[in-house]
């Protein structure tokens, strides 16, 4: 692929170039490859199918999760979590053992403890990290799925943006079962803060812990807001906001 470069840039196809916009810029690609019905045919390409047909599992599971998960994104994501979600559930169909290759998939790979590592922690918006933004430590019952934060100073213990006047705190507990597609989410409690001096403990309660033959992942998201007159406001659609898996059972 090649840059565009000039005053005027293009989006869309031209004769075999096909010119569109990443994170990376203005691109330029020249169409090119092995005819498509060659690769669906071909012994030769057989490798190929099966890197296909796993990169499509792989890329079907990051998918499921965030359609799973989709009133939290909304609170906060960044421009590559949709790629770096779809990496981290291609390591994790890696690890499946019981299927041949081809047909490996996330269903079996996250039962693998290893895939748990790879996925706790990881963070939806990686401008704003949990742990920079939350800078002090919290427990979660994993049997009860309350998250409890003791003894919070919000001016002394968040990273906040200067034009921030209140923090939300809020939980959130999923099981979801990548074999079959059924996915249930519960929400907690929010907490809202004014970010001053007040030392406060926090304890985000879900309403039920959510049904299902999966796995149990556990959400934490901090989101900041600036009132004016009465009412809050979010700051900058999100950006400064944290929210990241911290608990899988």
């Amino acid at each position: 692929m090649a840059k565009q470069s000039g005053i005027i840039k293009l989006q869309g196809k031209l004769d075999d170039i096909s010119f569109y916009h990443t994170g990376d810029g203005h691109l330029a690609r020249k169409k090119g490859g092995v005819d498509a019905a060659r690769i669906k045919s071909d012994p030769k390409f057989a490798r190929v199918r099966e890197n296909n047909a796993e990169f499509g599992n792989a890329a079907d599971g990051a998918r499921m999760f965030r359609r799973a998960i989709k009133p939290l994104l909304k609170v906060a994501s960044d421009g590559r979590m949709i790629s770096r979600l779809m990496r981290t559930m291609f390591e994790i169909k890696n690890l499946d053992t019981i299927n041949v290759r081809g047909r490996r998939n996330v269903g079996e790979g996250i039962q693998d403890p290893q895939a748990h590592v790879l996925l706790k922690d990881f963070q939806f918006n990686r401008s704003s990290e949990l742990g920079e933004v939350l800078q002090r430590n919290y427990q979660v019952n994993t049997t009860t799925g309350v998250i409890t934060i003791n003894d919070l100073i919000p001016v002394e213990d968040l990273s906040f943006p200067a034009a921030a006047t209140h923090v939300t705190l809020k939980g959130a507990w999923l099981n979801i079962d990548f074999s079959t597609g059924a996915y249930e989410l519960e929400h907690s409690n929010e907490v809202n803060l004014p970010i001053d001096a007040t030392q406060t403990d926090v304890v985000l309660t879900p309403a039920a812990l959510p049904g299902g033959s999966g796995l149990d992942f556990g959400f934490l998201t901090v989101a900041f807001y600036q009132e004016v007159n009465g009412v809050q406001y979010s700051l900058k659609n999100g950006v400064h906001n944290a929210l990241a898996i911290v608990a899988i059972v």
